[in-house]
Parts: structure tokens; sequence; C-alpha cells
């Protein structure tokens, strides 16, 4: 069976200086998301993984989501909106590989990935990418079958000397199901962005407002000519281990760059217009749902989505080499 008859992939169109600019994410409806019954209290963890100095306290209170003037405004960055949070913890680390391994080995826990039988890898990652399709609208991502959180280019690779890369391959699903066995829960989008700002009143990034260059390095994202080069500049052509570069100021690491984080908001442009109207028509039917960051394909030329305010929606089937999530907690879950 051909890809375009197991998954749709179409690429956003932005408004970023006129031109079309895709999202590096990947993009696939699969069909409808199923729960494992590692979701269910009965599979809730009972040695609780997130360790005291492993999430930091966020004391909330009045904060905005999006920004005035959106540079990709078909995705809704704006308007800014006015928000007030109740206080939260959140992990200063995206879920790595070997955290993901103890939950798979507590529950018996398998991924949509897993399942379904394949997932998206990027081009350049694979010894052979010509062997495997591709979709139309974005052709760097291959569709290979078996490729999974432990195996994230297929069958032959694994998570060795890896151990400390965010986990990938990873779906909503699967995502809400690990915060649920570690007693935590996926942050909102409003969540996400107060954390990123990192006590900062309203930076374009979590480190401030200078734009990344290959000498001032701040994050992992796309180095050189997208997506046929990576000059790797940072050292990285895909992932990052999750404590890489400096953290913000609440101590958060690569809360851009390095892997899209999925939150528990379902996707939806706050707008009237017909565009708007048609493109929540679009994330309803695939029930999609909220990813913030950006990756290690993002760059400014094509993928400006390493900002704060940026965004995407995706089913909440989708897996991909560059998706992940950290865990957010409504109270502190120490280890018993």
């Amino acid at each position: 069976m051909k890809v375009k008859d197991t998954m749709m992939v179409t690429a956003e169109v932005s408004g970023m200086a006129g031109a079309a600019n895709p999202c590096c994410s990947a993009r696939s409806s699969r069909g409808r998301q199923h729960w494992s019954d590692a979701s269910s209290p009965a599979h809730r963890s009972t040695s609780r993984r997130c360790m005291e100095d492993e999430a930091v306290y966020i004391a909330g209170g009045p904060s905005f989501v999006g920004i005035s003037d959106p540079i990709i405004s078909l995705v809704g960055e704006g308007p800014k909106r006015k928000v007030h949070l109740s206080p939260f913890f959140i992990e200063k680390r995206a879920v790595s590989g070997s955290q993901f391994r103890s939950f798979v080995e507590a529950t018996g826990y398998v991924t949509e990935a897993e399942r379904y039988g394949w997932s998206f890898v990027f081009h350049l990652l694979l010894d052979e990418p010509g062997r495997h399709e591709s979709p139309v609208e974005t052709p760097w991502w291959r569709k290979v079958d078996g490729a999974c959180w432990h195996q994230p280019e297929g069958p032959g690779s694994s998570l060795q000397g890896r151990e400390d890369h965010p986990a990938v391959h990873i779906s909503w699903a699967d995502a809400s199901a690990y915060a649920h066995w570690c007693g935590g829960r996926l942050p909102t989008e409003a969540e996400w962005e107060f954390a990123a700002r990192g006590a900062l009143v309203d930076p374009r990034f979590p480190w401030g407002d200078e734009e990344p260059s290959d000498e001032r390095i701040f994050c992992n994202i796309w180095q050189g000519q997208f997506p046929q080069v990576n000059d790797a500049v940072d050292g990285f052509v895909g992932t990052a281990p999750v404590e890489s570069f400096l953290p913000n100021g609440y101590g958060l690491f690569n809360m851009v760059g390095n892997v899209w984080e999925w939150c528990s908001d379902t996707f939806k442009i706050r707008s009237v217009g017909k565009v708007a109207r048609q493109r929540n028509a679009d994330a309803l039917r695939y029930s999609e749902r909220v990813m913030k960051g950006g990756s290690y394909l993002c760059h400014i030329s094509y993928c400006y989505r390493y900002r704060i305010a940026a965004r995407s929606g995706r089913p909440a089937d989708t897996s991909a080499g560059n998706t992940g999530f950290r865990v957010a907690f409504d109270q502190r879950v120490a280890a018993v």
C-alpha cells in the first residue's frame, strides 16, 4: 500500500515574509488513537520516577499566551491573550529514552508507532533513504517500517550511546500514558510558554531575544541548507542529549529545538476567519493536539518555530524522529 493510502501528510502554509513555509514536523493520521492499559490507574507507577531534583516549581499567576504580532499567523500564534495559571511543577528535561524504557519495562506499554508498524525518520539519518517511501509534500521524511522509540532509525538501530537523548517516535497518547504512569500530566500550552520564558518578561526565545547563529549556539536546530546539508556546527545532525546547552532562567533545558513537545491542548486557532474555521474543522476531524518548541530540523529560513510563541497542530497519533515530550505535575511527586 502506498504512503498516500496509509497516512495524511500536508504542509502547513504560513504567512512568514509572504512565503510558503511548511512545518518541519511530520504529520500523520493513522486512525483513532488507542489507549494502552498502561494509562489506567491500576498501572500507575508504585515506585514513582520523578525525583526531587527533576521537576521545577512554577508559581503561576497572571500570564499570557501567544504574541501580538504573529510571525506565522495561520497557525494561531496570535492574538496575545491573558490567562491566569495555578502553581505547577514541570520537569527540567524532556523525557529521555532510558526513562521511557523504564516505563515500558514496568507496564508492558506498546507505543502507537509499534502498533501501526512504522514511523517517520529524517532522510539524512538513514543509510539508504531511497529504499523508503516519502510524502510528496515533505520528502525529507521517510516512512520506515519498524521505526519506534527503541530503534529510532528502524531495525538495526538502537538507543545504545544515546540513552540520554529524548525519547522520540512518541505520539500524544504515548506521552499522556507515560505522564499518567508517573503521577503527572502533559503541560498546557499556557504552562509550557510560561515555563519556557524562564522568568523573562516577554522574550522571543528561552534565553532572550538574540537570534541563534553558527557563532552563538543556544539550542539544537538546523545549520546549513535545509533539507540536504546540515553543517552540524552545534555537534548534532539529529537529537542532542536532554541536558544539552544552557538552561533558561527556571533551569529548564531544551525548551526549544531538539524535539517537538506535546501539550495537553486540543489544537485550535482563535479566529473567526474562513481559513481559520476550515483549519479548526480539520484539526477537530483529525483529533489534533498542540506541539511546542520546534526541533533539530527548524531554521529561520524555513521552519521558524523554535520561538516560544510558535506552535503546530498534529493528529494525536502522529509520531516521528523529532516528536517527544516532558511532564508537568500539580504537586511534587517524590520517589518512594
